[in-house]
This record gives C-alpha cells, sequence and structure tokens, in this order.
C-alpha cells in the first residue's frame, strides 16, 4: 500500500510539471487575478475621457475657425480674393485635429491683436486670405 501512495504522487507530480510547463509563460503572465490592481493598464473611463476632451478641443478648434471665416470681413475679403466661402468652410471640418488646433490658435492670436490695435484691418483680411489658402491647400493634398 506505502508503494501504491508513492506511485500515485510520482504520477500526479508528474502530471503538475507537465501542465506547468504546457501552459506559455506569457499566458500566465497576463492573467490578473480578480481585485489585483493592474498598474500598466490605462482604465477605460480614463480612455473614454480623454475621447471626450479630444472631440471638445477639436470641436471649439473647428468652431472658432468657422465663426473666423463667417464674419462679414471673411465675406467681403475671401470674394475679393475670388475663394469660395463654403468651400473655405467644409475645408476646415476636414482638418486634422493637430491643423485645426494651430490655426484656430492664429486665428485667436489674429483676433486679440486686431481687437487691442496691433493689426491693421488690412492685416487682418491679409492674414484671413492666407490661412484660407493654406486651409484649402492642407485639405487638398490629403
Amino acid at each position: 500500500m506505502h508503494s501504491e501512495v508513492r506511485q500515485f504522487t510520482r504520477t500526479l507530480m508528474a502530471a503538475v510539471l507537465a501542465a506547468a510547463f504546457a501552459v506559455p509563460p506569457a499566458l500566465v503572465a497576463q492573467a490578473n487575478p480578480a481585485g489585483a490592481a493592474s498598474d500598466h493598464l490605462v482604465p477605460s473611463t480614463a480612455l473614454q475621457q480623454a475621447a471626450v476632451n479630444a472631440s471638445r478641443s477639436r470641436q471649439q478648434n473647428i468652431d472658432s475657425l468657422q465663426k473666423f471665416f463667417s464674419s462679414p470681413q471673411a465675406q467681403k475679403a475671401l470674394e475679393s480674393s475670388h475663394m469660395n466661402s463654403q468651400e473655405v468652410t467644409k475645408a476646415v471640418a476636414g482638418l486634422s485635429d493637430q491643423d485645426a488646433a494651430q490655426l484656430a490658435q492664429r486665428v485667436n492670436k489674429a483676433q486679440s491683436d486686431f481687437a487691442a490695435g496691433n493689426l491693421s484691418n488690412q492685416d487682418l483680411l491679409l492674414l484671413l486670405v492666407f490661412l484660407a489658402a493654406l486651409i484649402l491647400i492642407i485639405v487638398a493634398v490629403r
């Protein structure tokens, strides 16, 4: 009977070792027991919040650009330079997040400089035409 227990123990140990070597180490490393903190993973709520913030920021930039190009001064400047204001408005929506952010920053700075008297009306109109042409070129290249 003593040898039967030994035989059973040896067989059990062999089965456990075979199972341990059969499971890939990467699978064991990926296992996350319930309740254990996973420091290397980003929580889904953080990802959702980042996506919402990026979307909100993009929409604010697009709104800022469209407001700038829909002003009466902008409409006159675009018409005098033979640019279609509807094409510019459509092109603004096609800008990448980074391009929209950069151009919105320039537009906001130009508007604040104009309000402070640092830019003349002619300077603002030239900037407007330049930005409109730049937007059309960026969208056309993509």
